[in-house]
């Protein structure tokens, strides 16, 4: 039998981005998963329209896919943040379905960042449905139907993989590859530079030595921490070249918001990590470049923010501390 897999969106105020990620799972050709979809308290009707599109009254339009009425309706299993803490679930129901039949919807009572968002998912799954791989995708992503069974054929070939992570390729444009980062010509080993957040599958095993993400990060930096912490373990990082993922550009990397959370999280998972003064120095030399470079174009909210996310950083006031306003295609 395939090992099984638990697929987790996190959905924030997403919902259109989300029901086009399930259409384009919902075809796969992996006989063995889950759908956990968790929303992370959106303010819109997210909920509501999920739960129309799994109804069949909601299609997709996508250029990926034609939409398919024919697996509708879709039963959707809705619980609330709480019981799926306590792992309060009806399972002999839910596996009356096929995978292609089935979907669970966890409702979150706040916005945990994706860091939060993924770790309900994931603590529910581990205790309630027991895979033996958590497969972490970006509600903003359309994915090849043959994606999952070539991750699981590499994570299979080793007991000491810990994680896999396929080829991201941009929505927009089928032939720019995003992933694997900065890999070198002639470069073999796969690190946790390399690998992208927009999807990973996950051995459960080294769940168990390393944790799950760590919630101060909220936003950025929290899938290069847990893949760091994975592949100190032991367990290798690895790459499936025929794994195909599209991941939607976004335009939120030189927002005001996401420069506090990339600059104070960066320095979070250095000294965190004890990553040496070599890369800190570095780091801190960068982050005088970008102070300057925004000074002088008359950016002063970007200069101050970055300045204010290394405070934050050094004085570990994390995501308790500041909350700028998230935009909808972020989570």
């Amino acid at each position: 039998m395939s090992p099984h897999v638990s697929i987790i969106i996190v959905n924030w105020n997403g919902w259109k981005d989300t029901i086009e990620c399930l259409e384009s799972l919902y075809r796969i050709t992996y006989p063995n998963y889950d759908v956990i979809v968790v929303d992370n308290g959106s303010r819109d009707d997210s909920v509501q329209k999920i739960k129309e599109y799994a109804e069949g009254r909601l299609e997709v339009n996508s250029k990926f896919f034609e939409y398919n009425p024919y697996n509708k309706p879709i039963k959707v299993f809705e619980i609330t943040e709480d019981e799926a803490k306590q792992g309060e679930f009806n399972r002999p129901a839910y596996k009356k379905f096929d995978p292609n039949r089935r979907i669970i919807l966890i409702k979150n009572k706040d916005n945990y960042g994706f860091a939060g968002g993924n770790n309900v998912g994931i603590k529910f799954a581990l205790s309630v449905l027991n895979p033996d791989y958590i497969l972490l995708l970006n509600n903003d992503t359309v994915v090849d139907p043959n994606f999952l069974r070539e991750l699981v054929k590499v994570a299979e070939g080793d007991k000491k993989i810990g994680v896999v992570g396929p080829g991201i390729y941009c929505y927009t444009n089928h032939f720019r590859l995003w992933s694997p980062y900065g890999l070198k010509e002639g470069e073999n080993k796969i690190t946790y530079k390399h690998l992208f957040g927009a999807a990973l599958l996950i051995n459960v095993i080294p769940l168990g030595y390393t944790g799950l993400f760590d919630e101060n990060y909220f936003l950025y930096q929290e899938e290069v921490d847990l893949l760091y912490r994975i592949a100190t373990t032991g367990f290798s990082l690895e790459y499936s070249q025929n794994a195909k993922v599209f991941h939607k550009e976004t335009i939120s990397k030189e927002r005001a918001y996401a420069l506090y959370y990339k600059i104070r999280n960066e320095y979070y998972f250095l000294t965190k990590n004890n990553l040496g003064y070599l890369k800190l120095t570095k780091f801190l030399g960068n982050l005088l470049l970008i102070i300057a470079k925004f000074s002088l174009k008359g950016k002063i909210k970007h200069a101050s923010m970055a300045v204010k996310g290394l405070l934050d950083g050094i004085n570990c006031k994390m995501r308790y501390v500041i909350s700028p306003p998230i935009p909808q295609q972020v989570q």
